[in-house]
């Protein structure tokens, strides 16, 4: 089972960006499946999360009504569409898939994860 985000880049303050998570061994749809990130010298933090099977949703407080995560189960993928981004939101950004319907925002309820991609956001 592997998940690969990609989509990350470098990008102005303002500016828009999507990252994507693709799965090979596992579907997605029956999976919660969260968006994470890690600047650096500080902790990896829960930034959004689709529940399984339906389309629930979750934010971090600080990218509520800027950040959409969604899924398209045709193509096994979730999108996290990044709008109005900031430089505080500049970090390597991961992707993971759990079971656990108790924890929705901790990492160590995820079992499987991608690889990370990059944000870099200036001003």
């Amino acid at each position: 089972v592997q998940l690969q985000a990609s989509g990350g880049g470098l990008v102005q303050a303002g500016d828009s960006l999507r990252l994507s998570c693709t799965a090979s061994g596992r579907t997605l749809s029956w999976y919660k499946v969260g968006w994470f990130r890690q600047a650096p010298g500080k902790e990896r933090e829960f930034v959004a999360v689709i529940r399984r099977y339906g389309s629930s949703t979750q934010y971090a407080d600080s990218v509520k009504g800027r950040f959409t995560i969604s899924r398209d189960n045709t193509k096994n993928t979730v999108y996290l569409q990044m709008n109005k981004l900031k430089p505080e939101d500049t970090a390597v950004y991961y992707c993971a898939s759990g079971v656990g319907t108790d924890d929705f925002t901790g990492p160590t309820s995820y079992d499987i994860w991608g690889q990370g991609t990059q944000v870099t956001v200036s001003s």
